[in-house]
C-alpha cells in the first residue's frame, strides 16, 4: 500500500474515535464556561471543530517522529541507552494491518465521498453568486434608514448594502469584501419596524464578526471530516453559539427584552412556509434553536470575577491539552498486511508470508543492535521497522527499512543482517519467508 493510502486510512480510522472524544471534551468545557457568556461557549465549540479536522491528520504522523520533534531538541545528558527487538509490528493498538484489497476499497469510497462533499461545497458557492446576481436593491423606510446608519456606526461597517431575494427564507449576509444583507421578499411587507431593526442589527453583528468568511474557512477545512455524524453535531453547536453571540451584540443597540420579542416574531415568520433549512449562505443563518437564545437574552446577567474567568479557562485548556495528548498517544496507524494469519504459498521465487510470532521461534542466533553514539548525543530515539526476507538456508537475504528515524536505521540493519534462523519448512520443504522486525531505541531520563 502506498504512503498516500496509508495516510488516508490512518486519518479515517483515527477520526472515527477522536471526533466523539473531542465533542465530549467540548461539551464539558462549554458547560463549564457557560456562565462566562456566549462568546466563551462559542470559542470552545470553534476550537473543538478545528481540532476535529486537524487532530486526526496529526495522528497519522508516526509517534516517534512527533516525539523526536518535541522532545529531542534538548539533549538528555548521559542517560543509559536501551535497544529492544520485537518480531512483528509490536503493539497491536498502534498499528493495524489489514488486507490490501479491503484498504483499497475503503480508501476509494472515502475519497469519492469527500469529493462529493467538495462538489457540493463548490455548488453552494456558485449558488451564492446566483443569489447576489438575482437580488434587487431595497429602499428602506425613513426609520429603517436611520437605524441602518446607527448600526453602521456602532459596528464600524460602512460598505454594506441591503437587497431583496425570493430565494432565501430568512435574512442572510453574504460577501467577504462587498457585504450584502439579503431579505426575503415576502418578509419585507410583513415584518414590523422593530422586527426589521432586529434583523438588521443581527446581520450587522454577523458582518462585524466576519462570520461569512469564517464559515467558508470552517467548511473548507471540514471537508475531509464531513462524513462523521458527530461532526455535524459539533457544527450545529458552533452555529447555535454563534447566533447567541450575534444576539448579544445586536441587543446592545437597543433594549434586550424588546430585541428578544422581535426575535420571536422573526422566528415565527421564518418558520412559515420553510420546510427545509436554507443552504444558500453556507450556514450563516442556520441556527433555529430560538428558545435558548431568547432565554440567554432575558436572563439576568451576573458579573463574573476575573479570577473565576481565569480559573475556568485554565482548567478547560488543561483538559483540552490532556485530551489532545491522549488522542495522539493512542493514535492508530494503518498499513497493509505484511504477514497472514496462516502461511500460504507465494508465486514462484516469491517469499511466503508467515505470521511474525511464528518465525520468531526459528531464531538460532542474533546480534543485538548498538545504539549509535551520535544518535545518543542528539537524544534521538524511536522505532525502526524492518521488512526481512529469510532464505531457505535461514540467512537474512533481503532487508529494507519501512520506517524509523534515519540516524538509527543503519544500526538496525547492520545487526539484523547477521541473524540466523532455522529453515522454515512448508510441506516438508524449506521456503523463503517474509516477516517484520521492529528495533526500538530508547534513552533513560537524565539523572537529577
Amino acid at each position: 500500500m502506498t504512503n498516500f493510502e496509508s495516510f488516508i486510512l490512518s486519518y479515517l480510522v483515527n477520526a472515527i474515535w477522536q471526533v466523539p472524544l473531542l465533542f465530549a471534551a467540548g461539551w464539558v468545557a462549554a458547560r463549564a464556561l457557560r456562565k462566562l457568556g456566549a462568546q466563551a461557549e462559542h470559542g470552545v465549540w470553534v476550537v473543538a471543530l478545528l481540532l476535529q479536522t486537524i487532530l486526526p491528520a496529526c495522528s497519522t504522523i508516526p509517534w516517534e517522529t512527533m516525539r523526536a520533534f518535541f522532545w529531542t531538541i534538548v539533549p538528555q545528558g548521559d542517560g543509559a541507552p536501551h535497544v529492544s527487538v520485537v518480531m512483528g509490528p509490536g503493539t497491536a493498538w498502534s498499528e493495524l494491518q489489514l488486507r490490501p484489497w479491503l484498504l483499497a476499497v475503503t480508501a476509494i469510497a472515502y475519497i469519492a465521498l469527500t469529493a462529493w462533499f467538495a462538489a457540493r461545497f463548490t455548488w453552494r458557492l456558485r449558488k451564492i453568486h446566483t443569489l447576489r446576481r438575482d437580488s434587487t436593491a431595497v429602499k428602506l423606510s425613513g426609520d429603517a434608514t436611520r437605524f441602518w446608519a446607527k448600526c453602521s456606526q456602532a459596528f464600524g461597517i460602512t460598505d454594506a448594502s441591503a437587497a431583496r431575494s425570493s430565494h432565501v427564507f430568512g435574512p442572510v449576509t453574504i460577501g467577504v469584501t462587498n457585504k450584502q444583507i439579503l431579505i426575503p421578499s415576502r418578509m419585507i411587507s410583513s415584518l414590523s419596524e422593530k422586527g426589521m431593526q432586529a434583523a438588521i442589527a443581527h446581520e450587522f453583528a454577523h458582518m462585524r464578526r466576519n462570520d461569512f468568511l469564517k464559515n467558508l474557512i470552517y467548511e473548507l477545512l471540514a471537508l475531509p471530516i464531513t462524513f462523521h455524524p458527530v461532526f455535524w453535531i459539533t457544527r450545529e453547536r458552533v452555529m447555535e453559539s454563534r447566533e447567541m453571540v450575534c444576539d448579544q451584540m445586536a441587543a446592545r443597540i437597543g433594549e434586550r427584552h424588546q430585541y428578544a420579542r422581535s426575535l420571536l416574531r422573526l422566528a415565527s415568520l421564518l418558520v412559515e412556509g420553510m420546510s427545509t433549512r436554507t443552504p444558500h449562505a453556507i450556514g450563516i443563518f442556520d441556527a433555529t434553536t430560538f428558545e435558548r437564545r431568547v432565554m440567554r437574552l432575558t436572563e439576568k446577567q451576573n458579573p463574573i470575577s476575573i479570577r473565576r474567568r481565569l480559573l475556568a479557562t485554565t482548567a478547560c485548556a488543561l483538559v483540552g491539552l490532556g485530551v489532545c495528548a491522549s488522542a495522539l498517544a493512542l493514535s492508530v496507524h494503518i498499513d497493509a498486511l505484511a504477514a497472514g494469519d496462516e502461511a500460504h504459498h507465494g508465486a514462484p521465487n516469491n517469499p511466503v508470508n508467515v505470521r511474525s510470532d511464528i518465525i520468531a521461534g526459528n531464531i538460532v542466533s542474533k546480534t543485538n543492535p548498538v545504539y549509535p553514539p551520535d544518535a545518543k548525543r542528539a537524544s534521538i530515539q524511536g522505532k525502526v521497522e524492518l521488512v526481512a526476507v529469510i532464505g531457505k538456508t535461514g540467512d537474512v537475504e533481503r532487508l529494507k527499512v519501512a520506517s524509523g528515524p534515519k540516524q538509527l536505521q543503519q544500526s538496525a540493519l547492520d545487526a539484523v543482517r547477521q541473524w540466523k534462523y532455522k529453515p522454515f519448512l512448508l510441506n516438508g520443504e524449506p521456503v523463503d519467508v517474509k516477516t517484520t522486525i521492529n528495533v526500538t531505541y530508547t534513552l533513560a531520563p537524565p539523572k537529577k
